[in-house]
């Protein structure tokens, strides 16, 4: 079978089955669309190979206990896929926490994802979730940065 992505459509309906409504993200579907080589990079860490990947993948589901996608809006324009997406997670011991960001998927000649990079503000969107500790800080933010 070959593993190609080719329009917004079938990877929104790819990335939907990632993240069922109640529960542990199931990525195996998504898996084979990824390049051997594949480079993942976001706020916090870059790991390099389907293996790291997938082992990423696991330390997230491990973490929660339920994970849930919404993905707004999703565009490609030649090998270039952009998704925003609000991921909310069900922690064992801690509030749930909702993070806003965006992926860019770089996909190569064959249709593969051979980069993903996620944009987010980690620690905005989790402080922002933790009621007294979310208005100090933001102002900080606010005073420090603008």
């Amino acid at each position: 079978m070959q593993y190609s992505l080719s329009s917004a459509e079938q990877i929104l309906g790819l990335w939907s089955k990632t993240y069922n409504t109640q529960g542990k993200p199931d990525w195996s579907h998504i898996f084979p669309y990824y390049h051997e080589d594949i480079v993942f990079k976001d706020s916090i860490q870059e790991v390099r190979g389907i293996e790291n990947f997938r082992a990423l993948c696991q330390r997230l589901t491990d973490r929660c206990q339920e994970l849930k996608m919404h993905i707004p809006d999703i565009v490609m324009s030649g090998t270039s896929v952009f998704m925003q997406w609000e991921m909310t997670m069900m922690f064992k011991k801690f509030p749930s926490s909702t993070m806003y960001g965006t992926t860019k998927l770089t996909l190569n000649e064959e249709g593969r994802i051979l980069l993903q990079r996620d944009y987010y503000d980690l620690w905005g969107d989790i402080f922002d979730n933790i009621p007294w500790f979310a208005g100090p800080y933001r102002r900080f933010m606010h005073k420090k940065f603008g």
